[in-house]
């Protein structure tokens, strides 16, 4: 996370607030410095123009209406490291200098990048001013961060709320400098993981939000149950890996809702989208069998599971058997079948996943 300005500062009893200032740059002494900082609940470090972050997993307090208010306006100098600051100078540069701005924030799984994005566009949304068309543009930006935690976030060994996918957010502003509009682009989403899950993860955390926050007219319609009579959930390895602490699912589903409400998404809609999901959790419950006969070509002896997906997924039960199952070969202008294996059959389900 870089600003513009460099600066230097002196060290403090801490550490120092940017590391330029270091008598010796060795990794020692830099792990050194940042872990004195994180003792003193100072999480954030320049390095020059950069800005590092020490995840520490626990909120800190300073990211309140108090702090955004001492950082408005001020020079980098006059304030301790903050992400913050960085939102700051690229919002006056913005509206000084009239050019594009952006940052660019990295590092590997449980950084802190999702939470530090999602800081940065709560900043601009404060100080940014506005009212009427302009806090509903502000209003909607923000509203994509519990969509797209909850479509693409998951559990992981080393973060439960890991972003499972890359995204790039434009927000456009006016020359008064208020929001007038914005996109988002994802890329490289893990859809691996819908289908399968490592020890001790979790899917992505909108099927768990489903089960535990649609009411119970929509369970019923939909089939839902408990997480365990899932396999894309469970993947037969108990509930313990199902839970993520931090996370109320029921809490974030409401989230989601009124998210999906103020981007303009209606009920109809929003209900199709809750019955796909609940058709892909009907999928992963379709098991195959071998048919005992010389192909060996797989079949589906329970057809439960598969007329409550078609049912989801609005499709004939008897065709997406056939999908799964059969594999379509052109030959000139022939066109033929051939069964496929239960291990064939298996990846061709997870793959319509």
């Amino acid at each position: 996370m870089s600003s513009r300005n460099s600066f230097r500062r002196k060290p403090r009893s801490a550490g120092v607030d940017d590391m330029v200032m270091l008598e010796k740059s060795k990794d020692n002494d830099i792990e050194k410095n940042l872990r004195d900082r994180y003792n003193v609940q100072s999480c954030y470090t320049y390095i020059g123009e950069v800005l590092i972050a020490v995840n520490p997993f626990k909120d800190f307090g300073i990211y309140n209406d108090d702090n955004i208010e001492k950082y408005t306006g001020a020079n980098l100098c006059d304030n301790p490291p903050h992400i913050f600051a960085v939102g700051d100078d690229m919002y006056r540069n913005l509206m000084v200098d009239k050019e594009n701005q952006c940052v660019i924030i990295s590092g590997e799984s449980g950084a802190g990048k999702t939470y530090n994005a999602k800081y940065i566009m709560e900043y601009l949304s404060k100080v940014s001013g506005g009212v009427g068309d302009i806090e509903r543009v502000k209003s909607v930006i923000m509203a994509t961060n519990p969509l797209l935690e909850a479509f693409g976030n998951a559990k992981t060994t080393r973060n439960n709320n890991s972003s499972r996918f890359g995204k790039y957010f434009t927000i456009k502003f006016d020359y008064g400098g208020q929001p007038i509009g914005g996109d988002i682009t994802t890329f490289l989403l893990e859809k691996t993981r819908v289908s399968g899950i490592q020890n001790g993860e979790r899917n992505f955390h909108i099927f768990y939000q489903l089960i535990n926050g649609l009411d119970q007219n929509s369970k019923r319609a939909f089939e839902i149950y408990d997480i365990q009579n899932y396999n894309y959930l469970t993947m037969n390895r108990g509930l313990d890996h199902c839970v993520a602490e931090g996370i109320d699912d029921r809490e974030e589903f409401r989230d989601v809702q009124e998210a999906l409400s103020l981007i303009g998404v209606g009920n109809e809609v929003m209900q199709n989208i809750f019955r796909m999901l609940s058709g892909i959790l009907h999928l992963g419950n379709i098991v195959f069998e071998d048919s005992g006969a010389a192909d060996e070509h797989a079949v589906v002896n329970d057809t439960d599971a598969v007329q409550r997906a078609a049912t989801c997924l609005s499709v004939d039960p008897n065709e997406l058997i056939n999908s799964m199952c059969v594999k379509e070969f052109k030959i000139g202008n022939d066109v033929t079948e051939k069964g496929l294996t239960k291990d064939q059959a298996g990846s061709s389900r997870n793959s319509i996943t």
